[in-house]
């Protein structure tokens, strides 16, 4: 049996082997093992005092287990993996994934696990490798997957490979399971409220990505827009945000929009600068509606009026369904292990009737 065991005492980095725990405790070698394996039912057989005498020495010499050896044997660790395909702590990424990683280090807490962040992988072309030969996916139990984008290719290679995991957000990839914000529902009320408020001239602008998202807010416009009117849907513009401020601008102006919605509310912050600019009244001769929280980056903008997804639940809800997965084995119906929560809207001040 391999030795799964060493001191955390740094100044004495000696390993304790079986045998020398056999010793201490007056116990033979395979009662150390069948003790430190502690697989169900594999002890059944040793009488509890010998069991206690083991764990007594261990605890006294202060040794921990090998995570690594430890999975190798089919032994859980308690621990969960995070892998985030974009860096997690940079501005630009932190007010999307801090909340997300609050709500599942809070729930990691509840239920016992120790949280292991995959880092070593590096991001290349804002991207991090999955699969790259640096990454220890096996030391966890099982591993939650956050990111914009994810591969399918990636995710159809972790369910062919039988590896538990979930996604934080909604997947087109079949047999994964997830857990998502319902844009789709939420895109469509603040459509509905735009419209009492008598906006018939709309634009959507948004990320040039095929994220499911992305995809799912786009869906929720699309859908919302006809439930209300569809011929003045075929009319109104949905189109790929223009990449510097100027550009975002003159697509609201050409538009005509009384109202825009901004699935990214970095362009929401953008385009309200922008009408600053040219004298443009935010909300009374425009409106913004932006379809996520928007950024700490931009601390003097508006309360924008907006749909905002319950980022710290998503992180808490993937984090209890990877633990239902590791403790009742994957899934055979996967919709079982799909969620959507329903995001927020948020009433904000720049959205209001519009003018006649």
């Amino acid at each position: 049996m391999p030795d799964w065991w060493w001191s955390v005492n740094m100044s004495t980095p000696r390993r304790l082997t079986q045998r020398k725990i056999a010793e201490l405790a007056n116990v033979s070698q395979s009662t150390v093992s069948l003790v430190v394996n502690n697989k169900e039912g594999s002890s059944a057989r040793i009488p509890p005092e010998t069991r206690e005498r083991v764990l007594k020495v261990l605890q006294e010499h202060g040794y921990v287990a090998d995570p690594a050896a430890r999975s190798l044997a089919g032994v859980a660790n308690k621990l969960i993996g995070v892998f985030t395909y974009e860096a997690a702590f940079p501005a630009e990424t932190r007010d999307f994934y801090s909340e997300l990683l609050t709500g599942v280090e809070a729930q990691a807490e509840i239920l016992g696990y120790d949280l292991l962040m995959f880092t070593s992988a590096p991001v290349q072309d804002g991207r991090r490798e999955l699969f790259h030969p640096t990454n220890r996916l096996r030391l966890a139990d099982g591993c939650l997957l956050l990111g914009l984008e994810i591969e399918s290719a990636d995710l159809e290679r972790l369910v062919s490979g039988d590896y538990p995991f979930v996604a934080v957000g909604r997947r087109d990839t079949q047999n994964v399971p997830y857990v998502g914000a319902n844009y789709v529902d939420g895109v469509v009320q603040l459509v509905e409220k735009a419209w009492k408020l008598g906006h018939r001239k709309f634009l959507l602008l948004h990320r040039d990505t095929e994220a499911e998202s992305v995809a799912d807010r786009i869906r929720g416009f699309v859908r919302g827009m006809s439930e209300m009117d569809p011929s003045i849907l075929r009319q109104t513009p949905i189109s790929v945000a223009a990449r510097t401020s100027q550009d975002l601008w003159s697509q609201v102006v050409s538009s005509g929009a009384s109202v825009v919605f901004a699935e990214d509310p970095a362009h929401a912050s953008l385009i309200y600068r922008e009408a600053i600019k040219n004298s443009v009244d935010v909300p009374r001769e425009l409106s913004i509606v932006t379809l996520a929280d928007p950024s700490t980056l931009f601390e003097n903008d508006p309360d924008f009026t907006r749909l905002s997804p319950p980022r710290q639940k998503l992180g808490a809800e993937s984090l209890t369904l990877l633990a239902k997965i590791l403790i009742s084995g994957i899934p055979k119906n996967t919709a079982d292990y799909q969620l959507l929560l329903p995001c927020e809207l948020v009433s904000g001040k720049t959205l209001v009737a519009a003018r006649v």
